[in-house]
């Protein structure tokens, strides 16, 4: 079995991999809830301008492949700032880091996600906690995080914990712009080892890991959330 997973001593770059994986995720995911939350107020304000771009944020970058947003953003916006910053002068050249634009596209894509994830968390809080909040001489601000952001959290989980199973899947995509992430690892060790399937398989199984250890952990977090009420 260690021979199998060994891979002609190629075996620890997939473990590097799958670490750069791990990395990539937690970022983008942190990214994603920001946003979602940002983009749930947004969709709920009374501001017709701010629904406005809640909604269209929601709507347009679901409908947006994210191999597009990340040869876009990464190639793009490459050139954009080199346009930008030799408007000052002189030839300037920018190399946009991979891990960072990695990041920010997963992150903004899945944040489109979690802004409907949240928007639905924040409804199903009681609207007469609220009131009671604000009779009781909180402000807005503090309603917010003492009663609904906590209790939307809760609810949010289950929807959460599926939204980081499918990023943790989508991190593969910043192979396309270098990032030396699993799937990355596993294409450039497969001709040098001369298995192919094998080291796919391997890579397979480490994302399987990666998922099934994140599964646990959802339950294990929606128990603790759940801890104190009564379940129907």
């Amino acid at each position: 079995m260690s021979a199998f997973l060994d891979l002609k001593g190629y075996g620890h770059l997939l473990i590097d991999g799958a670490l750069v994986t791990l990395s990539v995720g937690v970022a983008a995911m942190v990214v994603a809830m920001a946003l979602g939350i940002l983009g749930a107020l947004a969709r709920l304000s009374k501001n017709r301008l701010l629904r406005g771009l809640g909604a269209s944020y929601a709507t347009v970058i679901r409908g947006i492949p994210e191999l597009v947003l990340m040869l876009l953003v990464y190639y793009g916006g490459t050139v954009l700032l080199q346009w930008l910053l030799s408007l000052g002068g002189g030839d300037v050249r920018v190399d946009i880091n991979a891990f960072m634009a990695g990041t920010l596209v997963v992150g903004f894509v899945y944040g489109a996600y979690a802004t409907e994830i949240f928007r639905g968390a924040f409804l199903a809080v009681p609207k007469g906690q609220s009131e009671a909040g604000q009779a009781y001489g909180m402000s807005n601000r503090q309603v917010f995080l003492r009663i609904e952001l906590p209790q939307a959290w809760r609810l949010a989980i289950p929807g959460l914990g599926n939204l980081w199973l499918t990023l943790l899947k989508a991190t593969s995509i910043t192979s396309v712009i270098g990032l030396t992430e699993l799937a990355r690892q596993a294409d450039l060790i497969k001709a040098p080892t001369k298995m192919p399937f094998t080291v796919f398989f391997v890579a397979c199984l480490l994302y399987l890991a990666m998922t099934a250890v994140s599964d646990l952990l959802r339950i294990r977090a929606e128990r603790w959330a759940s801890s104190g009420f009564r379940r129907s």
